[in-house]
């Protein structure tokens, strides 16, 4: 289904966005809400769910955005007020994957929901999406946690003991339930004694964690093993660190998002670090020319961005999904890093050529993909 709009008679869509008010992506929706000639969207906050308030109209559409940026919510499904702290994601994870159902349930009596409550489940938690994906044959990294099933990593012993059995020199350590880079450190060893790892998370003087937007690399090894044994008791995901493509001396990857099945828009990031997170001091690179050097050596685009889609319909329910493509040195293969139910905030991008999003953001693709679904299904049922 291409995200193209086009005007139809019938009913138009009444949106509901469940979020945080006035956050800039509720905001950046409302925008393409308004833009698409449409009612603007009833905002029901996260608060009101989490409280037990929340209700659904007949007929509504139910986009669900990030519960982030607000702290009393953080509160509430972390125990911890303070967004900069990195423990309490397997709380944060029980909490959220319980408003989302309750979300599902307020939303039976004949709201359409955007965003599936057992693919949100599967998409928070890193070492279930792995599996769901290398189950499905799409590339990932190797991993030594993947699935519901994998021994629970209980501390730096057990990651150093994964590696071992894996063969892993290089891994990423990866909160299962993390995001934004929260709790990640890019490990890598060289032999008996030689260890280090680049990381955003810094401990205070009590132990705590906290992010940081410096990245900062730690090479004694008991200094990587407190950070782990901390974060461990909130589940851990590792998987083999890849290398990726550079350009100019920078390691790149790209956010791909997914509207409807179909790749809609990229970006590339480039960092001198192993995180490519653009608030973590990552650059937007030259798509054009990342294009170009997959097609030099040989590699295919059009086969990259359907690495991209092949990993968003392991996610049938969920309308949008940013995938994070990792392009081997050699530009000519791509692993998917992470699915990301909350991966389309790209501001002024817009969509790729031949996408059927020419000119729109990743919000207003998403409106149109919506608005070209309910007038589909106006004409079967009137065929």
């Amino acid at each position: 289904m291409s995200p193209s709009a086009s005007s139809t008679a019938g009913p138009a869509p009444r949106f509901a966005v469940v979020g945080v008010p006035g956050n800039r992506r509720v905001t950046l929706f409302q925008d393409a809400v308004r833009a698409a000639g449409l009612p603007a969207a009833r905002v029901v906050p996260w608060l009101d769910v989490l409280r037990g308030e929340a209700s659904f109209r007949p007929g509504e559409t139910v986009r669900m955005d990030s519960p982030g940026e607000d702290t009393e919510v953080e509160r509430l499904l972390r125990a911890v007020g303070d967004p900069a702290r990195v423990e309490g994601t397997a709380r944060w994870y029980a909490g959220f994957t319980s408003a989302v159902r309750t979300v599902a349930r307020a939303a039976a009596a004949g709201a359409e929901l955007l965003d599936d409550p057992d693919d949100v489940a599967v998409l928070f938690d890193k070492r279930l999406c792995h599996a769901v994906l290398d189950g499905a044959g799409v590339p990932v990294p190797e991993s030594a946690t993947s699935g519901a099933a994998a021994p629970v990593v209980r501390d730096w012993a057990d990651v150093r003991e994964r590696m071992a059995d894996h063969g892993m020199s290089r891994v990423f350590v990866k909160l299962a339930h993390g995001s934004s880079a929260s709790g990640v450190l890019a490990v890598e060893t060289a032999g008996p004694g030689r260890i280090r790892a680049t990381t955003s998370v810094e401990r205070d003087a009590s132990g705590r964690l906290f992010n940081s937007l410096r990245v900062r690399r730690i090479t004694t090894e008991p200094e990587i093993a407190a950070i782990v044994d901390a974060l461990a008791p909130d589940g851990l995901h590792i998987e083999r660190w890849l290398p990726k493509a550079t350009r100019q001396g920078r390691a790149t990857d790209l956010r791909v998002v997914v509207v409807a099945g179909r790749a809609t828009h990229a970006v590339v990031r480039t960092s001198r670090s192993p995180m490519t997170n653009l608030h973590l001091g990552g650059e937007r690179g030259d798509l054009d020319a990342v294009r170009t050097a997959v097609e030099a050596a040989g590699g295919s685009w059009t086969g990259a961005l359907a690495v991209c889609e092949r990993a968003a319909a392991r996610f049938p329910g969920t309308l949008c999904v940013g995938v994070d493509l990792l392009p081997s040195t050699d530009w000519r293969r791509f692993a998917v890093g992470e699915v990301n139910a909350f991966g389309d905030l790209l501001p002024r991008l817009t969509g790729l050529p031949g996408s059927g999003a020419e000119g729109m953001d990743t919000y207003a693709a998403q409106v149109a993909a919506v608005q070209n679904r309910a007038r589909n299904n106006r004409a079967t049922a009137t065929a």
